[in-house]
């Protein structure tokens, strides 16, 4: 206990010296067997846990995560939603970064700077998402930053999502046979199937979430869609949802009965609970936009448990709204979504030091996604009629080492009316440009979008095509500035992103069967005049793989060695991390 002491001291006192606090974390991903549906499978755990643990930092902290692989094959990990300032090699996917193989670790180390809120972590390869291996991040402000809102009595966290009884690598067997995925079958709240609502859809025995909470209190939900495809309509029973937060931006507060929440997103609501509560109350995360009839077993369903309830839930599920089929209303409540523009946020002016409406757009792309189609005797999907192709060595590092052919920088800017190929084509952006990016759906179902790296202003959504006379009824005043964004089958939404982040971003269909298939590519954004002030070094511990294989060093465990953070020096990172992992042990 003595030792325990000394070396919380240690670590607490070696902190104060350094530019930003830390925050450690050791995740092992392994493969446990659970019954969420009741049946067995095989899923995807951190440190044991499916879901995962929480990641809590506050803004500017630097996070380091220690990620262990106990899987059988290739594995990254990837922080929807977090910027990674100046930092895409700690991005977790393909075009950034090799793979940490069975057996290997790979620490990540980056900070989450001038940002607060909700977010998710994932597994990015090989369909691994369908078996879990996710988990949220909640970046807390500073005591100097105020937020809009009186603190919450408590902080709930809700992790929803599609789910299939068969892992990912049967998901991914399927989609590569040519065919689709089909109606998944459930949903899970918190890893949890559905509370037994109805004894005909739901079998007995299936453990379900309960949320314990208080008369009077208000909560604050912070709600994650990590499913695979299918967007989801999210309420509670006889309670409002106060909308506050998305992905990093404070929202103007406005009252919800029922929120849909697409594949990727996140969403902060203040819930106030009743007074005069006796009893308890469903919450509800079902698929939207579908055939309710035919897809009811789709249906996520937990427990609100009251501390002086008398009694449980029961009788017919609250309903969602009844705009599925007219597509006009369907928009109404992404449109109606605002920035709260007088909110204090993690950067004294949350707009930078201009305001985004009036500036300039320098290039505009034209994005266009389409259904599955057969490109050299294989299943794919496009974005603009190319089907991207992971590089066997990660972009930046190829620009680095001067590999030549790693990639293409030719991706079309508008949609190409040729024959679809398979390529690793991506955008060749201008740093400090300010572009136009519309994403259009023409594919069959509600798509999300994602650009890792940034947010982006989303100011306007559609049906039909966009032309340039769309941008009249552009919002350039209070758009919501996000990461990840709906787009409507049959329709466009039109973000702009100021290209202020150096590195290789990707930029792709979050719902994961599109995206494995190929419906992605990245941005490249580097500045001419690069001096170490835009751009990090790559990190002591990268790992090389394709061209550049040589060049790695065989180890079995490797550690932050080095943290390119202002000042922090080697032997302190070292000193902190051995501590921090002496300190988990005991």
């Amino acid at each position: 206990m003595a030792l325990l002491l000394l070396l919380h001291i240690a670590l607490l006192s070696t902190l104060c010296f350094a530019d930003d606090p830390y925050v450690f974390y050791d995740f092992k991903l392994s493969y446990i067997t659970v019954s969420p549906l009741g049946v067995p499978q095989q899923v995807i755990a951190v440190n044991g846990a499916f879901p995962g643990p929480v990641v809590n930092a506050t803004t500017n902290y630097n996070a380091v995560i220690n990620v262990h692989n106990q899987l059988d094959e290739d594995l990254l990990m990837s922080w929807a939603g977090i910027q990674l300032r100046r930092n895409s090699w700690q991005d977790g996917v393909l075009g950034t970064n090799c793979p940490i193989h069975p057996k290997r670790n790979f620490t990540y180390q980056f900070q989450v700077k001038d940002q607060i809120g909700s977010f998710f972590y994932f597994p990015s390869l090989n369909f691994q998402r369908a078996s879990g291996g996710f988990g949220p991040i909640v970046v807390n402000n500073r005591a100097i930053i105020d937020i809009p809102f009186a603190k919450p009595h408590g902080d709930i966290i809700v992790l929803v999502g599609d789910w299939y009884t068969k892992n990912h690598t049967a998901l991914r067997a399927i989609l590569d046979s040519g065919k689709e995925l089909g109606m998944p079958d459930g949903v899970l709240i918190n890893g949890k199937g559905p509370y037994r609502y109805n004894s005909t859809l739901v079998p007995d025995g299936i453990e379900y979430e309960t949320i314990n909470v208080d008369p009077g209190k208000t909560y604050r939900f912070r709600v994650h869609n990590v499913g695979i495809s299918t967007s989801l309509n999210f309420r509670i029973e006889g309670h409002s949802l106060l909308l506050v937060e998305t992905e990093g931006r404070y929202t103007t507060q406005q009252n919800f009965t029922s929120f849909d929440i697409h594949v990727g997103q996140s969403y902060s609501f203040l819930v106030t609970m009743d007074q005069n509560a006796t009893k308890d109350y469903y919450i509800v995360a079902s698929a939207r936009y579908v055939n309710e009839t035919v897809w009811k077993r789709v249906t996520g369903v937990a427990i609100l448990h009251y501390s002086n309830s008398k009694g449980p839930a029961k009788g017919p599920l609250p309903v969602p709204l009844s705009d599925v089929y007219n597509q006009w209303s369907a928009m109404n409540q992404p449109r109606a979504i605002r920035q709260n523009t007088t909110a204090s946020g993690a950067r004294p002016n949350p707009q930078g030091s201009f305001h985004y409406g009036s500036i300039n757009v320098t290039g505009t792309y034209v994005i266009q996604s389409l259904p599955p189609v057969r490109i050299n005797g294989k299943h794919r999907a496009t974005l603009n009629g190319v089907s991207f192709v992971n590089p066997d060595t990660p972009i930046r590092l190829a620009d680095l080492h001067h590999v030549k052919g790693a990639y293409k920088m030719d991706f079309p800017t508008k949609p190409h009316a040729g024959t679809p190929k398979m390529d690793r084509s991506i955008i060749n952006a201008t740093y400090r440009g300010f572009v136009e990016v519309i994403l259009q759906n023409n594919d069959t179902k509600i798509q999300s979008f994602h650009m890792d790296g940034y947010a982006f202003y989303v100011v306007g959504m559609d049906f039909g095509l966009w032309t340039e006379n769309s941008r009249s009824s552009y919002n350039k005043w209070d758009s919501i500035s996000r990461s990840t964004t709906e787009v409507y089958p049959g329709g466009w939404t039109a973000v702009l992103i100021s290209l202020d982040n150096v590195g290789v971003w990707s930029l792709r269909v979050e719902n994961l069967d599109r995206w494995y298939l190929g419906q992605e590519t990245y941005m490249r954004i580097v500045n001419p005049e690069e001096n170490g002030k835009t751009e990090l070094a790559p990190p002591d511990n990268v790992l090389y793989c394709g061209a550049l294989r040589s060049l790695q060093k065989e180890s079995l465990v490797s550690s932050a060695m080095a943290l390119h953070f202002g000042n922090s020096n080697l032997l302190l990172t070292l000193f902190i991390t051995i501590l921090a992992s002496i300190v988990q042990r005991l």
